[in-house]
């Protein structure tokens, strides 16, 4: 990484480490990266397209899980082997003033796979329904956003990691809406 983007990805960590902390993000931001936490968005994901959308919703929860598989596996498995970023609690300068909210994680920090996986959802999802739902963008965007800005909050990730992950995700994300709409050979009608 050239030395320049290397000093303000640390720059911008710090800001958002420790001159943003406050005790409420130190009590939310643990749980808002954790994906069990989301459990119930999920689960209402799943019913709500079961539901409304029937053969079309299965497909639709099958391409959603398959995006968000995918993205983690060539996020976590393909990428951040060949990068081999450390993370935060790992950098020779970061860590000396880290403040660090959860364990630091294990491997490697780039890209941020919960970025990655919850871009791709999110955009799968967007790209899906904007035309029925133009709030979608919205919601989806500041739902993965949120996962990925704690990233940074906790101390696991640079932002770096967290925007590189949430480009790949947005690209992952789109790369599923086409299967989706190639395999329905036509686009949404609801």
């Amino acid at each position: 990484m050239p030395d320049q983007l290397l000093q303000l990805d640390r720059h911008l960590f710090y800001f958002i480490n420790h001159n943003l902390a406050n005790p409420f993000f130190d009590l939310v931001m643990p749980y808002l990266r954790n994906p069990k936490f989301w459990i119930p968005l999920y689960l209402f994901i799943i019913g709500f397209c079961a539901w409304k959308f029937k053969k079309q919703g299965i497909i639709i929860i099958i391409l959603l899980a398959l995006s968000a598989g995918f993205a983690d596996f060539t996020s976590a498995r393909i990428i951040k082997p060949l990068v081999k970023r450390v993370r935060p609690c790992r950098d020779q300068v970061v860590s000396r003033t880290d403040m660090q909210r959860v364990s630091c994680g294990t491997g490697y920090s780039f890209p941020s796979t919960h970025a990655t996986d919850h871009f791709a959802m999110a955009f799968f999802m967007i790209l899906l329904f904007y035309k029925k739902w133009p709030w979608i963008w919205l919601w989806g965007i500041l739902w993965a956003g949120i996962i990925s800005f704690a990233q940074v909050y906790v101390g696991v990730h640079f932002p770096v990691d967290v925007f590189c992950g949430a480009i790949y995700g947005v690209f992952v994300g789109w790369l599923f809406s086409v299967i989706y709409k190639k395999l329905n050979h036509s686009v949404l009608s609801f």
